[in-house]
């Protein structure tokens, strides 16, 4: 069939299946290419998530453990301070009963006790004791010269002197 450049029909003509063309189908850029990269995108968004959610887990614990571990610091530190409390009122339980016992044996008859058994002392009879007579008179005698050293005094310490001796 001879080929006319006018066809007067409205349907394209058809090929026979050996007036075929090979051609290779075109691949689009975008949509072939792209499923990869969204595979390999959503890929990577996971891995992001779960690389992220482990790092949050492990900052989640890195956080409980300085917490439990400041928590058994101050429990250590409360326990030595019981401790300490509770040596400080043995300690002044001691204290008050030697004090006591200090007390209770520094009474006179606890003293003269150990003074007759221990020591062998015994109280003064009336034929020991002595009186003696002193007489009223002042016994301390004033000194004979009165020695006054000064070196250059000032003029106020002279000025004073002066009324001093006016005075006398």
């Amino acid at each position: 069939m001879p080929r006319n450049k006018y066809e007067y029909e409205t349907s394209p003509r058809k090929y026979k299946p050996e007036q075929m063309p090979n051609k290779k189908p075109k691949v689009r850029k975008n949509a072939a290419n792209k499923k990869p990269d969204i595979e390999k995108q959503t890929a990577k968004s996971v891995r992001r998530k779960q690389v992220r959610t482990i790092t949050y887990i492990i900052i989640g614990f890195a956080v409980l453990f300085a917490i439990s571990y400041r928590n058994s610091q101050i429990d250590q530190d409360f326990s030595r301070v019981q401790s300490l409390k509770q040596q400080l009122s043995d300690i002044q339980k001691q204290n008050d009963q030697l004090q006591v016992s200090i007390e209770s044996g520094t009474n006179l008859s606890s003293l003269e006790q150990e003074a007759k058994d221990e020591l062998g002392m015994q109280k003064l009879s009336s034929s020991q004791t002595v009186y003696v007579a002193l007489p009223k008179t002042d016994y301390i005698e004033p000194a004979a010269q009165q020695v006054v050293i000064e070196d250059n005094p000032s003029i106020f310490t002279s000025i004073m002197n002066w009324f001093e001796n006016i005075f006398k």
